[in-house]
């Protein structure tokens, strides 16, 4: 089998010969494509749009853009960057890599998600090294694995969301075949494959953009990241095709099983369909509609109306559910800072809340945030809520990075939540390392040039400065600084600790709950058809069930 996504702009092989390149570039005057040393002059048509034909093109080779006769840049829609953002694109067959056959996914359900940074998840950092460690997610019981963000970002290292190529997977992990054999091998154990993809903004270096299309952009919206992608003004039917194409690309081409969408409450979009509607339309009509694709938002507005049953033409599968992540932590650490703050005056009511209803917040006032944040959730299925103790922010996002484990240290009550975890409807992740109780922090990471390594250190700094120990310039000097590479080697997991106390016993715990899931909860799940309810003990101990079709609990 081999598959590719046919998309409105970058490059296209011909069948007989050579290869086609589309460009939007509507501020420029003129462009020119440059294929290894030979310059090809384009053809402007309407709207901003340049053409160009090479026919002797071929895989492998090498190309850029020239605009106004003196900037070079990589194609937007770029398949594959090897050199970084800043340097040139090259020309891939996306049918050159051979799918086996018999793929039909798994239902959402049955998910037990295991997120993980390719980065850092082995000593080699590569798709190849994280392909070998497969089989033991398999046999742990895993069956969905979720990648952070892929597109090619700047530096050498990074957590991914400050990608710039959005359709080019970065090439510090190996190559676009090298993920295709990565996703494939995990079909071949049984294993959905998720992708993490960022739509509210591009990185901050290696984005030319502004310089030849700059109506990608508008200053009627504007995020913590600056100006917002234009999804609503002039322009913007070629903005959210670039983006609705992004997203079928990694479905159909890389053959994934969902995508997880990053901080949808940052895209702003005045019109009429939203583009998050858009998006679960077009996925749901084309690879949708072959298999179960899972779409997952990330949503701190806890926006109810845009989930529904799996596979809802119109809405998404799930969302992580951030408060039930902050109900369990301020259960089992006490801390109360920042967004914990919301959580600490009923932290029992609100976690049995999210156990039986979704969401804690479902439109009452957010003391941290100012304002009413939520819509009521009591109607959807369980399965609308993805649920989880860690994952890359709630670790990464600390000064330190520390796990769980790391702040915690009764061991029955760690063990407590992860019983809660994997036992109740909702589809549970895991984030890497978590199933053994790594000894591995996971701080934030990145390789940005002088200027911006600066600003980034300074963020930090002045991000942190709420917290009063972190005020003094001693105990600051111990946070590990982002922006050097052993901040990254700290986080890599060490795989050789599995076996010595106390992790061995953690992962035989996670394996007997899985096991007890995957008998016991999940044949149940599809017969739930209502909220649970919950009785409250003085102690704040609490009972839960849910309604099953045939009358039971």
């Amino acid at each position: 089998m081999h598959f590719q996504h046919d998309m409105p702009f970058g490059a296209r092989l011909r069948p007989d010969g050579g290869a086609g390149f589309r460009l939007w570039a509507p501020a420029a005057r003129r462009a020119a494509l440059w294929l290894g040393d030979e310059r090809i002059e384009a053809r402007a048509g309407p709207h901003g749009w340049y053409d160009a034909e090479a026919p002797g093109a071929r895989p492998g080779d090498l190309y850029r853009w020239e605009i106004d006769g003196d900037l070079l840049v990589p194609d937007p829609a770029s398949r594959f960057n090897p050199q970084g953002p800043h340097g040139p694109s090259q020309l891939v067959d996306p049918r050159a890599f051979a799918w086996e056959a018999g793929w039909r996914g798994r239902p959402w359900h049955e998910a037990v998600i295991h997120e993980l940074h390719v980065g850092s998840y082995t000593p080699d950092g590569t798709y190849a090294a994280a392909e070998a460690r497969l089989p033991a997610l398999a046999g742990l019981g895993i069956t969905a694995v979720q990648l952070m963000p892929l597109a090619t970002f700047p530096g050498r290292y990074g957590w991914g969301y400050d990608g710039v190529l959005p359709f080019a997977p970065d090439a510090a992990y190996g190559s676009p075949e090298a993920l295709k054999s990565l996703v494939d091998a995990a079909h071949r154990r049984g294993l959905a494959v998720m992708l993490d993809v960022v739509y509210n903004h591009f990185g901050p270096e290696g984005n030319y953009l502004h310089a030849y299309a700059p109506q990608f952009f508008t200053e009627r919206h504007h995020t913590p990241w600056g100006a917002a992608i234009n999804f609503d003004g002039e322009h913007s039917r070629t903005v959210r095709e670039f983006f609705v194409h992004n997203a079928l690309y990694w479905l159909e081409e890389f053959n994934f099983d969902g995508l997880r969408f990053d901080a949808v409450h940052a895209i702003c979009d005045d019109s009429t369909p939203h583009i998050l509607t858009e998006l679960a339309r077009r996925l749901r009509a084309g690879p949708g509609a072959q298999r179960p694709r899972y779409l997952v938002l990330e949503n701190a507005a806890n926006q109810a109306h845009l989930l529904g049953a799996p596979g809802g033409a119109e809405t998404f599968d799930a969302q992580w559910n951030d408060d039930f992540h902050h109900c369990v932590h301020v259960v089992l650490t006490g801390e109360h800072d920042g967004y914990y703050a919301d959580y600490a005056h009923d932290v029992h009511g609100l976690l049995a809340r999210c156990l039986t209803e979704g969401f804690a917040y479902q439109g009452e006032e957010s003391a941290h945030e100012g304002r009413a944040r939520g819509e009521p959730s009591a109607h959807l299925p369980p399965t609308a809520f993805v649920v989880f103790l860690q994952n890359h922010d709630q670790i990464g996002n600390r000064a330190y990075g520390e796990r769980l484990a790391h702040l915690v240290k009764n061991e029955d009550a760690l063990f407590a939540a992860a019983a809660l975890l994997l036992l109740q409807p909702s589809p549970p992740l895991l984030f890497m390392g978590e199933e053994w109780a790594a000894s591995q922090p996971f701080p934030y990471f990145c390789d940005f040039g002088p200027e911006l390594a600066r600003s980034v250190r300074e963020g930090r700094r002045r991000e942190f400065a709420r917290f009063v120990r972190f005020r003094d310039d001693a105990v600051w000097a111990t946070v590990p600084d982002p922006v050097v590479p052993e901040t990254l080697d700290r986080a890599r997991l060490r795989w050789e600790e599995i076996p010595q106390p106390p992790h061995a016993r953690w992962l035989e715990r996670h394996r007997e709950l899985l096991a007890v899931r995957r008998r016991e909860i999940v044949p149940r799940i599809p017969r739930i058809t209502g909220a649970g309810s919950t009785i409250l003990s003085e102690h704040g101990a609490f009972t839960v069930g849910w309604r099953l079709s045939d009358g039971s609990a």
